[in-house]
């Protein structure tokens, strides 16, 4: 598994996991009529390259087929997380938290911040995330709850020798290679 920063190229790739995770993963937690508005037939909907390409976003890859993504923004959001329906509970998403947490501690954020789905609640929270509040928010007609969360770095950034967050390995092609904590 390798995870490394979003090339232009990744575009499509990113856009059809972002509909196809919300279309089958988060069905669970939402209605039809909810997880069409949120991920609409039309993936391009957002201009993917763009708001990719203005964040640190992170891709994961396995055999060379994208599994995950994440957008952290320098104002310490975390914007889009997602992982692909046939990776849930393999270490993905953890895996790409480290990355977005490290590159945070890099760039001296502390603070966290992140609206989460109901699907992805528990996860963030296992994270130290906690919930600031729960909000309905509209979504092409439908409303969606959704919660936001957050999680200080304050102490990281104040004892930076009491851990390692993540080592990252730069390829020549580009990539980054993250091993974890």
């Amino acid at each position: 598994m390798l995870i490394r920063l979003f090339q232009k190229q990744d575009s499509d790739r990113i856009a059809q996991l972002f509909h196809d995770t919300v279309r089958e993963v988060n069905i669970r937690d939402y209605s039809p009529e909810q997880v069409k508005a949120w991920a609409p037939d039309d993936l391009y909907f957002t201009n993917w390259t763009e708001d990719c390409s203005n964040n640190f976003t992170y891709v994961t890859e396995e055999e060379g087929e994208i599994i995950g993504f994440a957008q952290l923004e320098t104002n310490g959001h975390i914007d889009c997380f997602f992982c692909h329906k046939d990776y849930q509970r393999c270490g993905v998403g953890t895996r790409l938290y480290r990355a977005i947490e490290a590159k945070a501690l890099e760039l001296k954020i502390d603070r966290l911040f992140v609206e989460v789905s109901i699907t992805a609640r528990a996860f963030f929270k296992s994270r130290g995330f906690k919930v600031v509040k729960e909000q309905q928010v509209a979504c092409r007609g439908e409303k969606l709850t959704n919660f936001v969360m957050e999680k200080s770095l304050a102490k990281y950034l104040e004892t930076p020798d009491r851990f390692v967050v993540a080592t990252f390995y730069h390829f020549a092609d580009g990539s980054i290679g993250v091993s974890g904590r």
